[in-house]
Parts: C-alpha cells; structure tokens; sequence
C-alpha cells in the first residue's frame, strides 16, 4: 500500500500538465467587476494559448434580458467581440471558446458602466441558492456544530476530566467527522455555486474559469476556511496520535476564528446597513449555537453511555456553559433581527420573515426544554436526588438537540434567503397653507412668486389665469400676504 500511495503521488507530480492542458484565460477587458464611466466598444479575452471562436462565444446581458454582440472575432491569443452603446447600469459576459486540446473552456465575469457589477453569483441567468445548496448548509452547519461544540465541550465542560478509553476514542471520532465533513460540505458548497454561476452541467465546470468567483467575498471565505479547517484537523489528528490534549486548544481556537468565515461573507457582510457589528453579532450567533448543539452531542452520545460515574457533574457543568450560550444566542438573533426586518410586519409579509418566524418557533421549544432541564432536572441533581433523574435524562437530551438539528436547518435556508430591503421614504407632501405657494424669501427678503406658483391657485384645468395686479394693487397685494 506504501509503494502505490508513493507511486500514485509520482504520477500526479509527473504528469500535471496533462491534466491542465486546456486554455486558461489571462486577462479580460473590461476586468472583473471593473466600474467603467463610459460604454465599452469591445470586450477582449485573452488566453495562454490559441482557442477557436464558436456560436455566441461571447453573450452580453443586461440586468433583465440578452443584447445582441455586433460582431466575434479571434485575434492571435484573443477573443474580442465588439458591442452595442451601453447605457447605464450593470452587465454580465458569458463567454466559452474551443481549447487546443478539444474542450470547450467556459467562464463569466461582470462589469457596470457608471454602476457597481454585481459579483458573479448574481450575474444574470443565476438562479441563486437551490434546495440541494440549502441541504449542503444545513450539512455545514451540522458539522461545524460536531467540531466546534466537539471542542469546546471537551475543554470547557470535562476541564482536564480523565476519560475513559472507549470516550476518549468516540470524542475523536464525533469531533474528526464534524471536521471532515466541513471540509466536504465546503467543497460541495462552492462547487454547487460556481456551477450556478456559470451556468455549466457538472461534466464542463473542470473547464470553466473559476477566477471570478475565487475573487468574490464568498471565493475568499471558501479559500480561507477550507485551509483553517485543514489546519484543525491536522492538530485534532496529532493531538490523538500523541495523546496531547493541549492541542486542541489552538485546535478549538482556530475553529472559532474560521467559523467568522461565514459571518464575513453572507448577509451580515454584504447587505446594506452591514458593518463591524452586524459580523459579530452573526458570528457570536452562529458559535453559540455551535457550541450549544455539539455540546448536546458530546453529552448524550460520549458521556451518557461510556461515562456513567461522571454524568452528574458533567451535565451539572454542561448546564452553566449552555446558560451563557443561550444569552448570546439570544440577543445576538434579537440585534440581527431587527436589522434584517425594516418593519415588524415583514414577519410575517415576506418569505425571509415567515422562515425567522420558523426559526424563532423552533428556538423557543429548544429554549423550554432547556429551561425544564434547567428548572427541574438541575436543582435535583444538585441536592443529589438523581436516583429517578438520570435514567431520563438521556433521551430527553437527544430531544433537545434533535430540535437543534431543526433550528440549523431554518438557520441554513435563511441564510440563503434574501433580506427584504429597506423602502425609500416618502417625498413629503406639497404645503397647503393658504399663501405658501405664492411667495418665498429671497436674497432681499420678500421677493417675486416662485415661478409655476400663481397656477396652484387656478380653477379646473383650462380655466383663464387672472391678470397680474400691477401699480398700488400689487403692493397693496405684497402688504397683505406679509401680514399673514
């Protein structure tokens, strides 16, 4: 098995090239998300090597619909097209050409003449997140909650407890799945956006340009989590093949910090009205919640069944950290709620307020349950009344965090969910004061009617407009509108 392992990296070492023979695009113009003040003539994609032109290699879109491209031309290494007087506003180019090597190379990007370019997962002919992507978030957040709460639960709630080798050994396996998977999911995650975005099947994305996504703030994220992930699974892996449990420390340090990965690219970073505190408050959530669930985990999966001496103190234990979690979870989903939803009544008039409403339903039943433990089952076992406590702990814990799964889930459709934006205030309505149209102030204090002024005093539409007084009537007019 060594010598194939050795042999198998040989060949990817030896034989790169042939896996990446295909054209790889260089350079756009415009560039990617470039902000142009005037309309573009021509949009030019050069390559490292020389690609055939087919049908439609280059298409334009608008925000709302496809515009027609003048004219498709290959130029030595480039592909140019030229185009139609833009207006003002966004575009996107879909663009795919003939490699040397027999496939087709595809790819978009976005640019906006006098406006900002969307990012390439909003280009036109996205559909957006899926229920497909929506299951792979839930999946994320399911593993983020196994590493996370994992960790945290072993050095917050255990602090240094001895566990026996059988717990031991399931703490690592919970804790090293929660980290593969978040590694899988991530990859599933982008590869099903970028996928989207480029509008190809599976069988043609090896082919596509992913730059303009890699670049994107969900690209930066991807990159940035799936090797501080990477980085946690070597330590978790060390900290079991050594038997040093202060690994996990910068382990579960590392964990938390990558998790803000999340926060800094969906909603809480990208919608208006976003900032510094919006990310923390969406990361404080989501650790919470994390650390809370994974913890239910730890305790009912690890510690009920392989550690019957240690359960009281553990659950005693486990109890106070999740009383601190539940406080940040709360006023952590409160602030971003309210920042989210401009009006109460967009609970329950838009499709992000009627999956918070979902959210906040299932919070509150984890909340009660939570709150029966704490209310019921704590105090007993604090006076040592565990005789009839214990036995039905267990399956009350798995309830718990079984409507924890349920609350991951609507967390991850809403964040998939677009907030409903803000509405534009009203202009404010004309003065009827009887007077105020006639005359203003001006340089020299009372001055000549605003011009178009004298109409708002006509009669039906045709009417005759008076004669404009003149002489000691004009005057005498001026006196009485200072008066009043």
């Amino acid at each position: 098995m060594r010598r194939l392992l050795f042999l198998g990296v040989l060949a990817l070492l030896v034989f790169p090239s042939e896996a990446f023979a295909h054209a790889t695009l260089l350079k756009t113009t415009p560039q990617f998300r470039e902000r142009l003040s005037a309309s573009p003539p021509t949009v030019v994609l050069r390559f490292d090597q020389y690609v055939k032109v087919l049908p439609q290699s280059v298409q334009l879109f608008s925000a709302t619909h496809p515009l027609h491209v003048k004219r498709i031309w290959a130029d030595g290494l480039s592909v140019k097209a030229a185009l139609p007087k833009l207006p003002r506003g966004p575009y996107t180019i879909r663009w795919h050409a003939l490699s040397g090597d027999g496939h087709v190379v595809s790819g978009v990007f976005t640019f906006g003449v006098r406006a900002n370019a969307p990012p390439p997962t909003e280009a036109f002919g996205s559909s957006g997140p899926t229920r497909s992507e929506d299951v792979v978030r839930w999946l994320y957040f399911v593993a983020l909650a196994l590493v996370v709460g994992g960790l945290g639960f072993r050095l917050l709630v255990l602090r240094g407890r001895a566990l026996t080798p059988r717990a031991e050994r399931r703490f690592f396996i919970l804790t090293g799945i929660g980290v593969i998977a978040t590694l899988d999911a991530g990859i599933v995650a982008f590869i099903m956006r970028a996928e989207d975005a480029l509008q190809l099947p599976f069988g043609r994305l090896l082919y596509g340009d992913l730059s303009p996504l890699a670049r994107s703030r969900f690209g930066h994220a991807f990159i940035a989590m799936t090797l501080g992930f990477a980085l946690v699974a070597a330590l978790l892996f060390l900290s079991w093949l050594t038997d040093r449990t202060f690994l996990l420390w910068p382990a579960f340090a590392l964990a938390l910090v990558f998790a803000s990965g999340l926060s800094l690219s969906g909603h809480s970073a990208a919608d208006a009205g976003s900032s510094w505190k919006s990310e923390l408050a969406d990361w404080a959530h989501l650790s919470a919640a994390c650390l809370w669930i994974g913890g239910l985990i730890q305790l009912v999966a690890v510690v009920w069944p392989l550690m019957p001496a240690a359960r009281r103190e553990v659950f005693l234990a486990f109890s106070r950290l999740a009383t601190v979690c539940v406080g940040v979870l709360l006023l952590a989903g409160i602030y971003l709620a309210i920042l989210r939803l401009p009006q109460l009544k967009d609970l329950w008039t838009t499709g992000y307020g009627e999956v918070l409403l979902v959210k906040i339903g299932l919070v509150s039943l984890a909340l009660a349950w939570g709150g029966v433990h704490k209310l019921v089952a704590v105090p007993a076992l604090a006076d040592g009344k565990d005789g009839r406590i214990l036995p039905r702990l267990r399956g009350s814990l798995l309830g718990e965090s079984m409507v924890g799964m349920a609350v991951l889930l609507a967390a991850a459709v809403l964040v998939d969910a677009n907030p409903p934006v803000p509405r534009a205030p009203a202009p404010p309505a004309a003065s009827s004061v009887p007077g105020s149209a006639l005359f203003h102030l001006g340089r020299r204090g009372l001055s000549r009617p605003a011009p178009g002024a004298a109409a708002a005093g006509r009669g039906p539409p045709g009417a005759h407009p008076r004669r404009r007084p003149s002489g000691r009537r004009r005057t005498r007019a001026i006196r009485r509108g200072a008066a009043r």
